[in-house]
């Protein structure tokens, strides 16, 4: 899947593709046929960066509700005839997941889109896990032979069934159809789990990678293997160094960690910066100089896991590098650094937004430390960041450094935080919003009314509701 295209934020597009709060409010406001528009937009392009992590679905299909929004859009793209080019999930996976939440609020016409997809569509799997925590059991037994019959009764066919309920992530469809009263479905389905089962224990009894007794040296060189075949072993490899590793052992590691081949390296480092050992930063700031592109990365991840006083005092040192080094620096400081680094962590927070972007992965451990550190004057920088980034991962974390950090918080970002796509911001919200406001009583109370609300915002909601709560 290519990486979206995100429109900017000032935009009720760019509002509704980020997750934002504010694009629900605007959405509100707007035109209806704009609205839905821009909300069809999104559900059959989805803009999320990392669609496994962050949560578009229920916000997406709380808008359809607002709106009364019809699915005629969603269910031509569903059934597009690209659906059988593209069969990667992704492609429709937001859609399904849509639906389920709206299914779930008594929608009929997305149950019924549901169904009919997990019959015919690509993506039948989703489709069913969907279905399978809100559709009845009628519904679910409806579905068995459309899709048994999409598995040949060939061993091929076979096997690939049994790979399907092994794999499900909802197994009840497949429970209620080994034991359906038709015979044939339900010797597929029982032959389909046992063979799975079969499977895993199989699976169990063929391990692969180091065996005990093995030497330092033969676990340097698996690691070196998985490097030639494109596999990172190294931070498995540095656990069996921890287990198969003698003091006597010590010079061999030292002298991988300064010139053995990258898998060697890249263990020795790892293995090294995790015992603590006295030589540790000096080889990885070498390792940093003068290694190949895995070494440097490997050797600035082993530094940030270190949590020694000495490790946070080279990190001060670091932290104004202009390289991965320093960018680790600031990081660690972020996380372990005290009251006096304030002025360093801000640093590399204003240069990784100036330099990388409000999306710079380096951002998410620096605005939690900004947050931690109480750095006051990081607000307009963590404004910034939470107006403009893609990731509603990210923009949580800001709001959360902005509660710590900024007084116009309560009555600022957070009313709309109550809006927001990420159940963790809402539930921010629903702890801080100034209820001054009159759209956040009302919000607190849709909120806690909400069955499809997560159970940490509605215990945020409910205390707000205590005795000594003016809600009005």
């Amino acid at each position: 899947m290519f990486d979206p295209v995100i429109a900017p934020s000032g935009t009720l597009l760019g509002l509704l593709q980020r997750g934002r709060g504010d694009g629900t409010l605007h959405a509100l406001t707007a035109p209806r046929a704009e609205a839905l528009a821009a909300l069809n937009h999104c559900v059959l392009r989805d803009p999320r960066h990392d669609w496994q992590v962050e949560n578009r679905s229920l916000y997406y299909a709380r808008l359809y509700l607002d709106l009364n929004g019809e699915l005629d859009a969603v269910e031509a793209h569903l059934f597009d005839p690209e659906d059988i080019l593209d069969t990667d999930e992704s492609r429709t996976g937001l859609a399904l997941a849509v639906l389920g939440h709206l299914a779930s609020y008594g929608r009929r016409d997305a149950l019924a889109l549901l169904r009919r997809y997990a019959a015919h569509g690509s993506n039948w799997a989703w489709a069913l896990d969907e279905l399978a925590l809100r559709d009845d059991d009628a519904g679910l037994r409806a579905l068995a032979a459309p899709v048994l019959a999409r598995f040949g009764t060939d061993p091929e066919g076979e096997a690939e069934l049994a790979a399907a309920v092994r794999d499900a992530f909802e197994p009840r469809p497949w429970r209620l159809w080994a034991e359906d009263p038709r015979e044939s479905i339900a010797t597929r389905v029982r032959a389909a789990q046992e063979t799975g089962c079969f499977d895993r224990w199989q699976r169990q009894l063929r391990p692969t990678g180091p065996r005990p007794g093995w030497s330092v040296g033969a676990v340097f060189e698996w690691a070196q293997q998985g490097m030639e075949r494109g596999a990172a072993l190294h931070v498995p490899a540095a656990r069996c160094l921890a287990a198969v590793a003698g003091p006597e052992d010590r010079p061999e590691i030292i002298r991988a960690a300064r010139a053995g081949t990258d898998g060697a390296r890249c263990t020795a480092l790892r293995y090294l910066a995790d015992s603590n050992d006295r030589d540790a930063l000096d080889l990885i700031e070498a390792a940093v100089a003068d290694g190949t592109a895995p070494v440097v990365e490997a050797a600035v991840d082993a530094f940030e896991r270190m949590r020694s006083i000495a490790a946070v005092d080279r990190a001060r040192g670091w932290a104004q590098r202009p390289d991965a080094l320093g960018a680790a620096a600031g990081r660690m400081l972020a996380c372990r650094g005290g009251a006096q680094d304030r002025d360093l962590v801000l640093g590399a927070l204003r240069e990784a937004v100036r330099g990388e972007g409000p999306d710079a992965p380096t951002l998410w451990t620096l605005v939690d430390g900004a947050g931690r550190l109480g750095i006051a004057c990081a607000a307009p920088v963590l404004r910034h960041v939470y107006r403009e980034t893609a990731s509603s991962h990210l923009r949580g974390r800001a709001a959360r450094a902005l509660a710590a950090t900024d007084p116009s918080f309560a009555t600022g970002f957070a009313v709309e935080c109550l809006w927001d796509c990420e159940e963790t911001t809402r539930e921010l919200a629903a702890r801080h919003a100034e209820t001054g406001d009159a759209r956040v009583v009302e919000r607190l109370r849709r909120l806690a009314a909400d069955p499809a609300e997560e159970d940490e915002v509605q215990t945020a909601v409910r205390s707000r509701f205590g005795p000594d709560a003016a809600l009005g």
